[in-house]
């Protein structure tokens, strides 16, 4: 079984995983894809044996709507971590931004942050971050197949963008921020899409539960 959960805010990906499995009984249960706990949208689930498909969905190109608030940075660079450096904010306009925003179009290699799942040398980034270590790690090479700026309102950015696996949109909005002149952290992150698969026709967990009861399992 694949299912289009919208996971809440707070939630970790596993913490879905694990609350599919309460509720299915099923043993094998897994995720495409994972979202921070700050972050909310679109979560691929996969039970039983088309677990199998799940590294499949999770190599697809990806959407997302996220919030970025400039002349703030925190360590996580997003709301989970502490505000670590403040900077004045540029005068901006809606077309100075887009065309910043237009910029990031294309092929290029992002440095994962240090609050991440990624290892290094067997050993998780956001464990050695947590202990305020920083080490080196190797760039990977990602594309942004589309970028547009949806809203500014004072030093808040919306925009949409849509990206290829392994993208951390977290990095992506620290070097907006830079290349507007100030410093930038993300404050909501939702993703809409993942290949074929749109959050629009996705479920809540409490609406997955309430379905999943009301026949005969």
């Amino acid at each position: 079984m694949i299912l289009s959960i919208d996971k809440p805010v707070g939630w970790t990906s596993f913490d879905v995983v694990k609350k599919v499995r309460g509720i299915t009984k099923e043993k094998k249960v897994g995720h495409a894809g994972t979202l921070d706990p700050f972050a909310s949208g679109l979560l691929i689930i996969g039970t039983g044996k088309d677990t199998k498909v799940l590294t499949s969905i999770s190599s697809k190109d990806k959407k997302y709507i996220a919030e970025l608030t400039l002349g703030k940075t925190t360590d996580t660079l997003d709301t989970e971590g502490e505000i670590i450096h403040s900077q004045a904010v540029p005068e901006l306009n809606f077309d100075s931004i887009k065309g910043k925003l237009i910029s990031f179009l294309g092929k290029q290699e992002q440095v994962p942050p240090m609050f991440s799942a990624k290892k290094k040398n067997g050993t998780r980034l956001y464990k050695l971050a947590r202990k305020k270590i920083v080490v080196d790690r190797e760039p990977i090479i990602i594309e942004i197949k589309e970028i547009e700026l949806v809203h500014l309102k004072n030093n808040c950015i919306l925009f949409s963008v849509c990206c290829s696996k392994g993208t951390y949109i977290r990095v992506l909005g620290k070097d907006i921020a830079e290349k507007l002149g100030t410093v930038g952290y993300l404050t909501s992150l939702k993703r809409m899409k993942i290949g074929h698969y749109d959050l629009k026709y996705s479920q809540t967990i409490s609406e997955f539960e309430s379905a999943w009861r009301s026949t005969a399992h």
